[in-house]
This record gives structure tokens, sequence and C-alpha cells, in this order.
């Protein structure tokens, strides 16, 4: 599968790994060489994560040339507040060990998101940044951004799974020229929905397991997805997607699973 080219011109992959939750140190560095080893190119994580040096260490120790992964790290809401977006992103440049980010995203939209906004704009026009983008971001905050930016965003990153599509800010967001990407494709840690009767039923007709199917949903829905996993035997599964496609019908029968069941923060009413 070919990758998804943002507005700017720069690709990113279709299929990531998040890190989310994944304990610094050998946890997430043998994660990401997982993933690394198994074709993925795409690599979440955040400033807030607290993962940001084994992430870094990995990429650098991987024997793969920088310029064929793709890394994303966000700006933490404490930073937007604080007004010190720049001085956040040296710090997780200077952890990843890495001279360049190829996604800055704002995490969630924090009281000071558009000033936030400007600061980044400066570093991605200064070549530390290849792409900047949002994340939880609705379409109210996006036309509140939009007043005072100059550089359009890349993308928008946000919960969505078979139980919580989203399906509506994706086709808005994607009608402006910005990618979506789902999190917590898989309906979060407190979901049950890979034991969905119709993900068993589809998991027989296309010899994939639930997981796979949920990934693929995504990809054939143009939305770029990022599982998170520090298993081996699980990251090398959610990225074995590329050997089939699901047929129209069992995608909309996936999105019509919809239940309107949100299982992270409402980017309306976060209290962190």
């Amino acid at each position: 599968m070919k990758d998804l080219v943002f507005n700017n011109g720069v690709s990113i992959p279709r299929v990531g790994l998040g890190v989310w939750r994944a304990q610094e140190g050998d946890d997430t560095y043998n994660a990401v060489r997982y993933a690394l080893d198994a074709g993925y190119r795409l690599i979440d994580t955040a400033r807030v994560y607290g993962n940001e040096k084994s992430v870094g260490k990995a990429i650098r120790e991987s024997g793969i040339d920088r310029s064929e992964i793709f890394l994303t790290t966000k700006l933490w809401n404490d930073d937007i507040r604080a007004h010190r977006t720049k001085e956040a992103f040296q710090e997780s440049l200077d952890d990843l060990g890495l001279d360049y980010v190829d996604l800055y995203l704002i995490h969630w939209p924090a009281e000071g998101y558009e000033e936030a906004w400007l600061e980044m704009e400066d570093l991605y026009k200064e070549g530390k940044i290849r792409a900047i983008g949002l994340s939880n971001f609705h379409l109210h905050h996006l036309d509140s951004l939009m007043e005072k930016a100059t550089v359009h965003p890349v993308i928008d990153q946000i919960e969505s799974s078979p139980y919580f599509t989203n399906q509506e800010l994706i086709d808005a967001i994607q009608a402006k020229g910005i990618i979506a990407e789902s999190w917590s494709p898989f309906g979060g840690h407190r979901g049950n929905m890979l034991d969905d009767p119709l993900l068993a039923e589809l998991s027989k007709k296309y010899n994939k397991n639930p997981g796979q199917l949920v990934v693929r949903w995504n990809v054939d829905r143009d939305v770029v997805v990022i599982p998170k996993s520090v298993h081996k035997e699980r990251i090398i599964s959610n990225f074995d997607v590329f050997d089939f496609e699901l047929e129209p019908e069992d995608i909309q029968a996936i999105s019509n699973l919809d239940c309107g069941r949100r299982m992270g923060s409402s980017p309306d009413n976060f209290s962190f």
C-alpha cells in the first residue's frame, strides 16, 4: 500500500506503532525494534508518555536509515498552557537524540493552542519538523486555529474505533485536505470490541484475526492507524494487513457497529 500524502507533500505510512503506556526502557525499546524489524516505518510517541529516550535509541540502533522512518511526537498540555512550545520541542528532540521530527502534534486543544501553533510554524519553517498537525481537535477547535494560522494542519489524530467511528469528524477533516489518524483503534484498555461476533464472523471469511480486520478497516477508509503493543507477536500481527482488502459491504458492516462509545476523554471536556 502506498503511503498517504499530506497537503504539504510529505508522505506518512498508513500503519504505525503507538507506544502510549509503554514503559521507558526495555519495553519501549524492544517494541520499536520489533516493529521496525517487521516492516513498520511509522512510530508514534509523545512527550507525556515519558519514553522518548527509548524510542530514539531504538531508531538510532535499528540500522535503518533515519530518512526511511517517520517519527511523530507531541506537545503536551502543560507546555501549551505555559507558553513553552519551543522549549518543550527541544527537550523532546534532545531526549530522542535525533536531528528532526517528521510530525509534531498539539496533543490536546489546551488553552493557548493557537499561540502554540504559531510557535510550531516557526519550527516547521526552520526545518526542524517536516510537518505539523493536531490531535484530539474538533472542528470548532480547528476553525479557531485557522483564524491565526499561516500553515495548514496536515493531520488530526483522533479516537476512532468500530464502536466509536467518529466518522462525521473524519469526513469533515478529510474534506478540508487534512488526513485523519486513529488512536485507540481497538477500543482502548477498557473495551471488549475485539470479541464482537461480527468480527469473529469476518475473521473466518478473511482468515484474519479481529485486530487485523480493524487495522484494515482503517486502511480502507484512508485513515492512518497506530495500534499499540509491546508484544512481538501482536506487533507483527497488526502489520500483516496488506495482503487483503475488505469488501465495501464489510467495511460498512464494521462501521455499523458504532454505538457512540468513546473510551477516551472528550476534547471538549478534559481535565489534564
